[in-house]
């Protein structure tokens, strides 16, 4: 079985946004698709601490210590794009102009709740942060994370047992193995992503019991 790496889910990500979404790419994994976005494709991406418009990882040596995104990588902002005070970027999400959020995750369970931000141990983020807001305000969810855990469990569960950051918010999973829908009735596969992987060892892999076309 051949898994997706980190650009790889973030390519698959991209993909999947439409022309001229405001997409806030969160902390991690999410800030790759910055750097996947087609070049045909109008998006606006959104950064929490302040800027629309950035663009994607500069290149080696071309990093301004004053441009960072949400995370303080280096990032770029693209022609047109704009700076502004972080109370005004949280009322643009706040407020429900954002159509598309990308947060990575360490559970995502069946009925979209998401945890993505303390596991318990000690040296944890004290606080849940701008992530709460995301998940509350944007109009679509997207998580990217790897499909288990480095202990071989699911990190997609019926129930999380992390706190949470969101309740009945995510509406997508990419993970390094399958594509994911998060829907009333259940998780629906979407598709699978790892090169060697059937529907059968898929289910056996995820924590919860997927739905899928060809076994309706």
């Amino acid at each position: 079985m051949k898994k997706l790496d980190r650009n790889q889910i973030a390519a698959r990500v991209a993909r999947d946004i439409p022309e001229g979404a405001y997409v806030n790419l969160g902390i991690g994994l999410p800030t790759l698709v910055a750097n996947h976005i087609p070049k045909d494709r109008e998006i606006i991406l959104h950064s929490e601490n302040g800027i629309l418009g950035l663009g994607p990882r500069p290149a080696p040596g071309q990093e301004d210590e004053d441009l960072i995104d949400a995370g303080k990588a280096p990032a770029t902002i693209l022609q047109g794009g704009s700076y502004f005070h972080h109370a005004d970027s949280f009322g643009m999400i706040r407020g429900g102009h954002i159509d598309i959020c990308v947060l990575g995750a360490f559970q995502v369970a069946a009925n979209g709740d998401i945890a993505n931000w303390h596991t318990g141990e000690a040296d944890a983020i004290p606080a849940v942060g701008g992530a709460m807001d995301l998940a509350a305000g944007a109009k679509q969810v997207f998580v990217t994370m790897e499909h288990l855990t480095k202990q071989g469990e699911s990190k997609i569960v019926e129930r999380c047992s992390y706190p949470l950051t969101g309740v009945r918010c995510v509406t997508r999973v990419y993970t390094d193995l399958a594509v994911i829908d998060i829907k009333a009735d259940g998780l629906h596969l979407v598709e699978i992503c790892a090169e060697g992987l059937s529907f059968e060892a898929l289910q056996k892999l995820n924590g919860v019991p997927l739905k899928h076309k060809a076994a309706a």
